[in-house]
């Protein structure tokens, strides 16, 4: 299982300026990673709660995100988290992993909250360093 004492998730600059203006749109939000093919291998944008997770999801970590800066229209300056889960069996195959949620131009998932905008979510991942794997076991 994720261990909370290390970082496994972040967010790029760009994902989490999307991710403010979603959360205006659609409240507090989440993302799933699922295994397999097509879709289910993008990290997909759901309102909060519009996932329903189960003893099959690992919690791998919150993102923090700012909803700004101050002179966006509709920015609030407010701080927000954004839970990030992972299917059990996927998490299996990424534990060694730290995961940076970014985003791309392109046509997003039909379900992931991004996908009117013209823009989709991925993941890029490295390895976890030496002692961010030794925090972990």
């Amino acid at each position: 299982m994720a261990d909370d004492a290390i970082s496994r998730v972040a967010v790029t600059d760009a994902a989490a300026g999307l991710l403010a203006r979603l959360r205006r749109q659609h409240g507090d939000l989440m993302f799933h990673q699922s295994g397999g093919c097509c879709d289910g291998s993008s990290p997909m944008c759901y309102p909060d709660g519009d996932f329903l997770l189960g003893d099959a999801d690992v919690h791998l970590g919150d993102l923090v995100v700012t909803d700004g800066p101050a002179d966006e229209p509709g920015a609030t300056g407010e701080t927000f988290t954004v839970p990030v889960w992972m299917s059990r069996s996927q998490f299996e195959y990424w534990k060694h992993t730290h995961l940076t949620i970014d985003v791309v131009p392109g046509r997003g998932a039909g379900f992931s909250v991004e996908a009117p905008e013209g823009v989709r979510f991925l993941i890029r991942s490295r390895l976890l360093t030496d002692a961010e794997w030794a925090a972990a076991r």
